[in-house]
């Protein structure tokens, strides 16, 4: 299956001509048949000579319709320019040419229209002059025809020629992305919501769950139809129909992607190669607001010139656009930019989740430079050094590549170790680790400093700091353990150099305290108890032994009532709270403190009021 697109002026007969190609009147707007002219896009179809299938999306040509031909132009496998043969090259013929040519379509026919309205001699001057208008874009060997949508003349010529142009046409590849960006949202009695789009860098199939784009709704796809056929399962490079399960028209709109769930993420930012078009009447400045046009999306953006304070008619420039609204991008994808009046430029999304750039930065042009040119390892290796722990996953999402291109770029880095695998899914770079363990060590030091008495950081504290995954944290933390850069203590984690050393007034209170529990061991005093971290130090320390929260023994004074108890129990089967304060010569305070403690600890076992062993 194939798609070609329709564009050019209005009213130079792009609907007649589909009409009398298809059959199918594309006007499906009762407002465009009262009217004369395409507002929205439109639909056909045509099966030609060969049997191949094609789809065609006839777009507006006027002004203050051209955001909804943005949306026709994007996956077309073959453009139809159409010039009226009365009318010529006119004002919305250069600016649909003009984004044909930024979208990179190479693929196209000069259609020349109306041609039962002119003689052979003023056919063959609107011929040469749109040989001439298009010489220096990506139609410049696109052929002509001329046709009458009113005779028929010249029509059979032209499907030969889509015909023989199509065999050229690479089928779109399956990278197991799918992505259709939503052209049209209408009810279907009886099924519910159906999406219209082109489907590329994947499959849908009947049951498959799938996502909405930036909204992050779920939803399942309940059937397929193209051409008004149901079909179980679509291959990229289709226009294609969607039912979608549980969602309103409301929940949808043009502009959403549907795709399958977790792996797309929004944007609110994108680095971009930005080309102007070559007839731009005045520079456009840094920061200018423009509106940005991708898929079937449309926001008001702002434009962060990295090079120059303005660019001027037919300059290349990298930029970084800044997004009014979030929008679903892959790199690689194209782009346009208009001003409220006319096209400005477009070109290529380099990186759909930039930081913000240092405008002027040659390091920063260098990294976008490489970033666009280089091959998949040197791609993903620029991302690994941007960040520290990369799911394989995000990989795929973040650098436009299919997982397969992923994989094996994550290979030649592993091979030539200038990258690391932890676990199955979690990757760094070889730098990026460097530099990650260096914010591990520098976090660890600077809690160790505001809390010397501490055995050690929080194992969540560190991770909500370093801000990763459970995946990657746990992943990571494993090898840091394995290369003695920090070390364990259940939940804590430590520099292996860590002791806890009291100050010399700390070590005064510290002496006091433990000779106090030593005046009176089995019935230690419970006044000057210190602060909590002098206390758990001292308990890190194995010194002392808290009990409950206001009953601490020395270590010395618990070893030796856990060794009397145990004895006592393995003579005589059992002991109860009255016998320990008897034993100890002690209070039931301490005695009911000291022996739920060891139930807790799983030394001892309540039955009733006695105490057996575990």
């Amino acid at each position: 299956m194939f798609v070609i697109g329709t564009a050019g002026h209005v009213d130079h007969g792009k609907s007649a001509l589909v009409r009398a190609l298809t059959g199918i009147d594309p006007d499906r707007l009762q407002e465009e048949k009262d009217r004369g002219l395409t507002i929205d896009l439109g639909f056909a179809w045509l099966k030609l000579p060969s049997g191949k299938q094609i789809s065609i999306v006839d777009v507006p040509g006027h002004e203050r319709f051209i955001k909804n031909m943005l949306a026709g132009v994007g996956g077309i496998d073959l453009a139809l320019l159409v010039i009226a043969a009365d009318e010529g090259v006119m004002p919305q013929t250069r600016e649909h040419l003009a984004i044909l040519d930024l979208l990179q379509v190479k693929s196209g026919i000069l259609v020349i229209t109306k041609k039962d309205l002119v003689d052979k001699e003023w056919l063959e001057l609107v011929i040469s002059d749109v040989s001439d208008t298009v010489k220096s874009t990506t139609l410049a060997k696109a052929p002509s025809v001329a046709v009458s949508a009113i005779t028929g003349e010249g029509l059979a010529e032209l499907i030969s020629m889509v015909d023989t142009f199509l065999d050229t046409v690479v089928q779109k590849e399956d990278v197991g992305r799918p992505r259709l960006a939503v052209d049209r949202v209408f009810t279907m009695t009886g099924f519910g919501s159906v999406v219209t789009g082109t489907l590329i860098d994947g499959h849908f199939e009947v049951g498959q769950e799938v996502e909405v784009v930036p909204e992050g709704l779920k939803s399942r796809i309940r059937g397929l139809q193209m051409h008004k056929q149901k079909v179980e399962k679509v291959a990229p490079g289709n226009r294609v129909a969607v039912n979608l399960v549980g969602l309103a028209t409301t929940d949808i709109k043009r502009g959403n992607v549907i795709t399958t769930p977790g792996w797309l993420k929004p944007t609110l930012a994108c680095d971009v190669k930005l080309r102007i078009v070559p007839e731009l009447p005045r520079p456009i400045r840094h920061n200018a607001t423009v509106l940005f046009y991708t898929g079937s999306s449309e926001t008001a953006a702002k434009l962060r010139l990295l090079e120059k304070e303005k660019v001027i008619a037919g300059e290349t420039t990298w930029a970084q656009i800044h997004l009014d609204s979030p929008v679903a991008l892959v790199k690689g994808d194209y782009f346009i930019i208009r001003s409220s009046t006319r096209t400005v430029g477009g070109g290529k999304i380099v990186d759909p989740y930039p930081r913000r750039h240092r405008r002027f930065h040659e390091e920063t042009i260098n990294h976008l430079t490489a970033v666009e040119a280089g091959g998949p390892a040197e791609m993903i290796l620029k991302l690994l050094d941007r960040g520290s722990a990369w799911d394989i996953e995000e990989l795929v999402a973040r650098s436009g590549l299919p997982l397969d291109q992923v994989k094996e770029a994550l290979d030649t880095l592993l091979s030539k170790k200038k990258a690391l695998l932890l676990g199955k899914a979690i990757v760094f770079s070889s730098y990026g680790w460097e530099r990650f363990v260096d914010k591990v060590t520098q976090a660890i030091e600077v809690y160790h400093r505001n809390y010397p008495l501490r055995s050690g950081m929080p194992k969540e504290e560190l991770k909500s700091r370093l801000q990763l995954s459970a995946k990657a944290f746990n992943e990571s933390l494993v090898k840091l353990r394995d290369e003695n850069v920090l070390v364990e203590k259940g939940t804590v984690l430590s520099l292996p150099a860590h002791r806890i050393t009291f100050s010399p007034s700390e070590q005064k209170l510290v002496d006091v305290f433990l000779h106090a529990l030593n005046q009176n061991p089995y019935s230690p005093v419970l006044e000057n108890i210190p602060d909590s971290d002098i206390l758990n130090a001292l308990i890190e320390q194995k010194k002392i032994v808290k009990v409950s929260d206001t009953i601490v023994f020395s270590m010395v004074a618990y070893t030796k009532m856990v060794e009397i108890i145990v004895n006592h129990i393995k003579l005589h089967g059992k002991v109860t709270v009255a016998e320990v304060r008897n034993i100890f010569n002690t209070s039931r305070k301490y005695a009911l403190a000291l022996m739920e403690y060891l139930d807790e600890q799983r030394i001892t076992r309540r039955v009733g009021d006695e105490r057996l062993l575990r």
